[in-house]
Formats: C-alpha cells, sequence, structure tokens
C-alpha cells in the first residue's frame, strides 16, 4: 500500500476565501467594518438569534459572556473536567473560583448528578462543553439550574433578569449542529463559537459569542435586551471606546468617549470576509463531514472500538471530531498506536488531556484522583482525521490502516 500525507485538520479554503479576503484588503476595511457586520448579521440569522458578535477568539467570546453578567471573585463557576483550557482559564481571568465536575462513565458530557451538588449559593455560572460538535443535554442542564434556583443570588440587573445560574454553552467546536429543533447558539442562555484554523468554519482566528433575548429583560441603564448585550460587546472587545473606527468614518464624528479600561478582542474585516466565504460553502462541508463519519463508522464497527456517536433521531452534530475509545487499551498502547500511525503518514489526536492533569490546574489545587472518570475517557482515547480536504480513498486508508494497527 502506498504511503500517504494525511494530516489532521488543515482549513478547507478556495477561490472565495481568498477572493472575500482580498476585497477587505483592497476595500481599505482592514479591521473591523462592513465584512464584520455582514458576518454577525449572518451567524445570528443561521443560529436564529437576535444578535451575534464576531471576536477574535472563542475564548474572547466566552470572557465577554462572563463579564456580561458580572462574575466577581466571590462567585463560582462550574466546568467539566474533561475540556480544552479555554473553558476553564476564562475563570482566572475574570477573577472568581473555578468548580471542576468529573464525566459521566463512558460518556464526554458532565455527570449530571455530580452537577446538581456541585452548584451552590455562590454558583453563578455553568459552562457545559459541546465536544466534538455534539451538543450536551441542556435539557437535563436546565432542570437543575431550575431546581436549585432557591440557591441563586443576583448581584445585578442581568443576573435578576435570569433569578438562576446563567449557562455559558463552549460551543467551539459546535457551530452548525441541531438539537430538538433548535441551533446551537439559541439553546443555551450565551454560546460561543470559535473560528479557529481547525475548526468547521474557519477565519483563521476568530469567534463569536450569541445568546437568548430574555423577555422583558432590562439591563443596566434600561436599554432593551439585545442592544445592550451588543452595544456592552462592542465596548469589552475595544478599549471601552463608544465608536468603532467604521461609525467615526460619518462626517465630523471623529470624537468618543472610553466608557471602561477594557479589552482588545474585536474581529478584523479580513477575517470576517474568509468567514463570510465559508458560510456560503458551510452547508455543503457539513455534508461531507457527515459522509466521512458514515463510512468511519461502517468502516471500523467490526474493531474493538466504541465510538462517539453524532446524530440521533432528532438531533444531529457538526461532525467536528471523530473520537475512538480502544477498548482495553492503556495509555502506553494508545500512545504506541498514533506513533505507528503517523509512520503510515497519518496524523492523529487525542482529545481531551483532562485539566486536572495539567501543570496551571494541579497548581490551583486539582488532583486527577477526584476525576476518575474523565481519565478513564482520556487514556486510550484517539481522534482520527476528519476533515473535508479528505477523498475517499484517502479515508479507507485511515480505515484500513487503523483496523489493522488496533488488532
Amino acid at each position: 500500500m502506498k504511503l500517504r500525507n494525511i494530516p489532521f485538520s488543515p482549513p478547507d479554503m478556495s477561490e472565495k476565501e481568498a477572493k472575500m479576503a482580498a476585497e477587505a484588503i483592497l476595500s481599505g476595511w482592514l479591521t473591523t467594518g462592513p465584512k464584520t457586520k455582514e458576518f454577525e448579521r449572518k451567524i445570528a440569522e443561521y443560529c436564529h438569534t437576535q444578535k451575534a458578535v464576531c471576536l477574535n477568539s472563542a475564548t474572547a467570546a466566552m470572557e465577554i459572556a462572563l463579564r456580561l453578567i458580572g462574575v466577581g471573585p466571590e462567585d463560582e463557576i462550574i466546568v467539566p473536567a474533561y475540556t480544552y483550557t479555554a473553558t476553564a482559564s476564562v475563570t482566572q481571568h475574570v477573577g472568581c473560583k473555578l468548580v471542576m465536575v468529573d464525566s459521566q462513565e463512558n460518556s464526554v458530557e458532565m455527570d449530571y448528578d455530580k452537577l446538581a451538588s456541585a452548584v451552590t449559593e455562590h454558583t453563578k455560572v455553568i459552562m457545559p462543553v459541546d465536544l466534538g460538535g455534539i451538543i450536551v443535554d441542556y435539557d437535563k442542564v436546565f432542570a437543575i439550574v431550575g431546581a436549585k434556583k432557591h440557591l441563586f443570588r443576583p448581584s445585578n440587573k442581568i443576573q435578576e433578569a435570569f433569578g438562576r445560574v446563567i449557562v455559558v454553552a463552549d460551543a467551539a467546536h459546535a457551530f452548525g449542529a441541531r438539537r430538538h429543533g433548535k441551533m446551537c447558539g439559541e439553546i443555551a442562555d450565551f454560546t460561543s463559537f470559535s473560528f479557529h484554523a481547525v475548526k468547521n468554519l474557519t477565519t483563521a482566528e476568530g469567534g463569536a459569542l450569541t445568546w437568548r433575548t430574555v423577555p422583558g429583560g432590562v439591563c443596566e441603564d434600561g436599554q432593551e435586551w439585545d442592544e445592550y448585550l451588543y452595544k456592552m460587546c462592542q465596548l469589552y472587545s475595544l478599549h471601552g471606546q463608544n465608536k468603532d473606527a467604521l461609525a467615526k468614518t460619518k462626517l465630523g464624528a471623529w470624537e468618543y468617549d472610553i466608557i471602561g479600561p477594557w479589552y482588545k478582542c474585536n474581529m478584523t474585516d479580513i477575517m470576517a470576509g474568509i468567514g463570510l466565504a465559508q458560510l456560503e460553502r458551510y452547508r455543503g462541508m457539513l455534508e461531507r463531514r457527515q459522509e466521512i463519519v458514515r463510512r468511519y463508522d461502517h468502516g471500523l464497527k467490526e474493531s474493538e472500538v466504541a465510538l462517539l456517536r453524532h446524530n440521533g433521531e432528532d438531533w444531529c452534530s457538526s461532525y467536528h471530531l471523530y473520537m475512538v475509545r480502544l477498548l482495553g487499551k492503556s495509555v502506553e498502547q494508545r500512545n504506541e498506536i498514533i506513533v505507528k500511525m503517523a509512520e503510515r503518514g497519518i496524523a492523529c489526536n487525542v482529545h481531551y488531556k483532562p485539566l486536572p492533569m495539567m501543570t496551571a490546574y494541579k497548581n490551583l489545587g486539582f488532583d486527577i484522583k477526584d476525576y476518575p472518570n474523565a481519565y478513564h475517557l482520556y487514556e486510550n482515547e484517539v481522534t482520527l482525521p476528519l476533515h473535508t480536504r479528505l477523498n475517499d480513498d484517502e479515508v479507507e486508508y485511515v480505515i484500513s490502516n487503523f483496523a489493522e494497527i488496533i488488532k
């Protein structure tokens, strides 16, 4: 069999992306401008939300959500132990207490009983992770926050409008996923998306924040809910400056104010141009990912593996990661398999090494012994290449080599 070179997750670029990026460059609008605003409108339309804000990363989107909510040093935020660092690191950016919850046994979702037990009168936010592009069971999450409503102590008007623990989805993997007739982006209270280079839809670097409208919700200055949150996102992402570059181009409109000493994480029009082109192609890209998953599922059905399910009767993932657990294999055996795959030109990955195994979180007092299910998910997990630049022959090459190596 001829040796191939199959990268793990290269971006799928076309002439459309090059053309839209070039349009931005030649227009003179390199930073936040008309393409960014158009991209925001189209994301909101796609996700069935009133507004979307484009930023430079999903991490920025999650952090801004926490700052909108107004968490402080006495507040607690609950995250899964089985996730990437961005989910947890933003809690340290805003200075609140990080609480981690173990996974369910043999499931990448949080243990909902342990989640319920972790909610206290100090809990302000739960941050579930739509790992691999699969939307978690938000019915259970909202049932928990409803049952714990009596513990909630609001400290500002936004928290009062919810009247319960607020749910902020880390949906970095899940743009385009659906559950119970709703799109990812309109299910959780706030949802953060990633458009990083390895994501299904990319702007090179980038992200977006969406939110659900709270009926009758009134914010700090009496403004209507969606307009207020959108305005505050703009302020937080651009130094607290109350006019962006586009607004300052109006005749005589040079003057601006600095409302707060805030942050710099806006999206550029070059990035938005790439995103607009990706969005035009996205339906076909998702369909191709689905086809690859079907081929993998069929090709590995006789192997000693557990596969992550990507669709059901009333839900569908974004087909972002093809995660495989090697039944009965150890960490050392898993690592050896990844090396053997690499020797045959196939790049694989692991999703994820749980946060309590990382130095930063060990230093905060977390110990992997307290999260046995997360560890067992990690110890024999391999993620196979899943991207829209794979052709059918390459998919079969991955399947045949992987099935042979793991025997």
